[in-house]
């Protein structure tokens, strides 16, 4: 007797091991006989047919009409709606390919731990190769309004199934994925892949003690500039390629300085090249903690600002990387001051980086806020990074995606300059009431508005579009 997850009043049916499984119905929790599944049941893919129409689509007529009602709203307080929907559909979001696969990559190595990256859960249909990956990746963003683009880790390398280490890769082996973005009408950014690899097994890179550690993870770091730069010039947009590391201590260390000179030493070994920023443009990022790196942390908040300060990359913020009563909405404002650009890696974290997918939360919307209140929209690099491997991984991508340009909207509706006026005159009464009031202004019905101009689903019918994807595409995957 095993006990398994069963939720088949919405068809959801699965467990540890590699065999299908036919239950009676029932709903909730319960124990079942069997050897289990870790792929869903013949159950749930029966559901899920009938179910495929569940949501219903918003008719046309009732989106011109709640529009056109929100937009006189939004005119009495001297907000256009029409142009904050053209701002809207310039601004990117940089969808993350690890996602659909649990931050798994193409590679065959031999290695301890992800570098404390973890995704939890066992939904079936993960992308098993890069053509899966693109596929589903394709069906995501059928299902989200704007043209957006991919953030690729460099585990993702295509080797037409030679053995190529991580320092050793070049342009060739993302061919198929510029093509395929090329085709598609995306940009694209990159990453240095510094984990999940034997090199990595102690927990430190370019801060090793090792310099044969450090040396083969600056050559690999080397070699994604050039990838990132190869590809910025393909696709006529500068490529965003983000360094990220996990080097720390579990325990309390003597020595946190020697460490952080190494990786001094590395990073101006990594950068040393001058690169066109018209096609590549470096980030950093940084970390309070993480698994096997609870005490601290060599590539700190504080230790990378100043050398994006000093040496003009952009520094990344990751809003599951801090505190968790800490905001990253908090920080655009005063980074953007020392430094031209920065790139957001938009998560959420539930009481630590745990990486769920993004909702429109409070913090969501400041965020958002700062970015357009203070035009950042030209500065700041939206990025997406949580990877949730316990639903759907097309819903996480949509709904991700569309929660953060759902924040980004909110903000392009408000009337900053009535809101700043109140602030500067001193009422704070006012300032307070009028962003309560502003909660209940009919957005929604510009949101839907906006999907059904950019030809996608309005509302929730989305929803039946990847229920059809599941059953009809990963249903197929073993």
């Amino acid at each position: 007797m095993r006990r398994m997850k069963v939720e088949l009043a919405k068809g959801r049916l699965w467990d540890t091991s590699k065999q299908s499984l036919k239950v009676p119905p029932c709903t909730g929790y319960g124990a079942i006989t069997g050897n289990g599944a870790s792929f869903l049941g013949k159950v749930h893919w029966q559901r899920l047919e009938k179910e495929s129409a569940m949501f219903p689509e918003i008719e046309e007529d009732s989106v011109e009409r709640g529009y056109a009602n929100a937009r006189e709203v939004y005119a009495a307080y001297g907000v256009d709606t029409e142009q904050a929907l053209g701002r809207l559909a310039g601004i990117a979001i940089s969808l993350h390919c690890w996602q659909g696969d649990d931050v798994g990559g193409f590679e065959a190595v031999d290695a301890v731990d992800g570098g404390g990256i973890q995704a939890t859960g066992n939904y079936p249909g993960r992308a098993r190769t890069a053509d899966e990956l693109r596929g589903d990746l394709e069906k995501a963003y059928s299902l989200i309004p704007g043209k957006h683009r991919l953030n690729l880790h460099s585990m993702y390398a295509e080797t037409g199934g030679k053995k190529v280490d991580r320092n050793a890769l070049e342009p060739a082996h993302y061919a198929r994925w510029i093509d395929w973005a090329k085709a598609n009408g995306l940009g694209m950014d990159f990453n240095q892949t510094c984990f999940a690899h034997p090199m990595a097994n102690s927990g430190f890179t370019l801060a090793s003690y090792d310099p044969a550690v450090r040396q083969f993870w600056i050559e690999h770091c080397i070699a994604c500039r050039r990838i990132s730069a190869h590809i910025g010039r393909e696709l006529g947009t500068p490529c965003v390629t983000n360094l990220w590391i996990p080097d720390g201590f579990k325990d309390t260390p003597v020595d946190r300085r020697t460490p952080r000179e190494l990786l001094r030493e590395s990073l101006d070994a990594v950068f040393a090249e001058r690169l066109d920023r018209r096609h590549h443009l470096d980030s950093i990022e940084c970390k309070l903690f993480g698994i096997g790196s609870e005490s601290c942390v060599i590539g700190s908040h504080e230790f990378y600002l100043g050398y994006a300060v000093e040496h003009n990359t952009l520094l990344c913020l990751d809003a599951g990387h801090f505190h968790p009563t800490e905001v990253i909405s908090d920080k655009i404002s005063s980074i953007l001051i020392y430094i031209d650009e920065m790139l957001l890696h938009v998560s959420r974290g539930v009481r630590w980086d745990s990486d769920h997918v993004v909702i429109l939360s409070d913090e969501l919307r400041a965020i958002a806020e700062e970015i357009v209140r203070n035009g950042y929209i030209e500065r700041v690099h939206i990025g997406l990074d949580f990877f949730d491997a316990s639903i759907n991984r097309i819903a996480a991508w949509v709904t991700g995606t569309r929660a953060m340009l759902k924040a980004l909207l909110i903000a392009l509706l408000e009337p900053t300059d009535m809101l700043r006026q109140l602030e500067r005159d001193g009422d704070y009464s006012a300032r307070l009431a009028l962003l309560e009031e502003l909660k209940s202004l009919p957005f929604g019905a510009v949101w839907d508005y906006y999907c059904a101009k950019q030809d996608v689903s309005v509302g929730p019918a989305w929803i039946n579009e990847v229920r059809q994807y599941e059953a009809d595409v990963l249903s197929k995957r073993g």
